[in-house]
């Protein structure tokens, strides 16, 4: 009755579509109603509607855990993520936190000022992952002269499967009152914003020396033309390290219509080895308390759930971290031309 219900309603919302590019699912994997109910939805889903992607935006509380489950409820989500996701983009509520606090302290800019006092902090996070989304499907929304769909990005950013978590960056975070005619060099400093750390919505480095990009989306919006996009792209391919199909598949979006507030905005995707360290913390968080058996009676008392979906949860993620490992220790080859035995080849 449940499972019907919830068919019901999907159902309604696919049958108004005139083109549907895909599910995007919101929820936040530390609760048991976002890591229960949505990861449920998204198996629905996977069963019902095998031929659309499916998009979570889910919330990491890595750090900020206030339920001792918190752990198990990740670790379980990311399970079902990897297994029946086809993008996922993870935020941390640190990273959130941070670039609240930063814009908090920034006494020097009075647009953050008026943004902070309008809003409460949890509603400032909120924010920012909504300005994730609003540039994430600015082109399927808006015209532009180089548009992406949400289709486009599962299949230019997820080269193998069960590594499909991309990490965002975004610039600018907050929404502005005074507006600043872009130019090049501010255009370039948008651009740059998206690869530092404080605009990264995951703690991990993306552009570190340990990072191996798989795949990288850049979607602009607003005043940035395809001139700056290459130039952006030569400028990825000196500053980080790429596999080597890679380093030349670069996607990139142009989107006619800016973000309220700005002339000029971009989102940055990439799909990069480092995400193994969100998942390390994720599984040693899960084994921390699984070993002790803490609190696993709370899931052993719904019926169906048995004790080595624990064990499992973690050989899934751990197989997830190191196909990630594998990747970084990938060294090229080549393979030298061959000569025919016996041959006299003189130039």
């Amino acid at each position: 009755m449940f499972e019907t219900t919830i068919l019901t309603s999907i159902k309604k919302a696919v049958e108004k579509c005139d083109s549907l590019h895909g599910f995007l699912l919101m929820f936040s994997t530390g609760g048991g109603t976002g890591s229960g109910l949505g990861t449920y939805i998204l198996k629905l889903l996977e069963d019902n509607y095998p031929n659309i992607d499916r998009f979570v935006i889910c919330v990491y509380p890595t750090g900020t855990e206030d339920v001792i489950t918190c752990p198990y409820n990740m670790a379980l989500a990311t399970k079902e993520l990897i297994k029946h996701a086809s993008c996922v983009v993870p935020v941390e509520n640190r990273a959130l936190l941070d670039i609240v606090n930063r814009q908090a302290n920034n006494k020097h800019s009075v647009d953050t000022m008026n943004f902070i006092a309008k809003c409460k902090p949890f509603q400032d996070m909120n924010s920012i992952i909504v300005n994730l989304l609003l540039n994430l499907t600015s082109g399927s929304r808006f015209s532009g002269s180089l548009n992406v769909d949400l289709n486009e990005i599962s299949t230019n950013m997820v080269p193998f499967p069960n590594l499909q978590f991309l990490a965002a960056g975004l610039s600018p975070l907050t929404v502005s009152s005074d507006l600043v005619k872009s130019n090049k060099q501010i255009r370039e400093e948008i651009f740059l914003q998206t690869l530092q750390k404080n605009n990264q919505l995951l703690k991990i480095n993306v552009t570190g020396p340990k990072s191996i990009i798989l795949g990288t989306t850049l979607i602009g919006r607003g005043d940035f033309n395809i001139s700056d996009m290459r130039t952006y792209i030569q400028r990825l391919q000196k500053k980080t390290c790429f596999t080597s199909w890679s380093a030349r598949a670069m996607k990139i979006g142009l989107c006619d219509v800016p973000p309220i507030g700005h002339h000029a905005a971009m989102l940055s995707l990439f799909n990069t080895t480092s995400m193994s360290t969100l998942l390390k913390t994720v599984n040693s968080q899960l084994m921390r308390l699984y070993n002790r058996k803490a609190h696993t009676h709370h899931y052993l008392q719904v019926p169906g759930f048995e004790d080595y979906f624990f064990e499992e949860c973690s050989e899934i993620i751990t197989s997830s971290i190191q196909s990630y490992r594998d990747i970084e220790e990938l060294k090229p080859f080549g393979i030298p031309r061959l000569t025919p035995v016996g041959s006299d080849i003189s130039l």
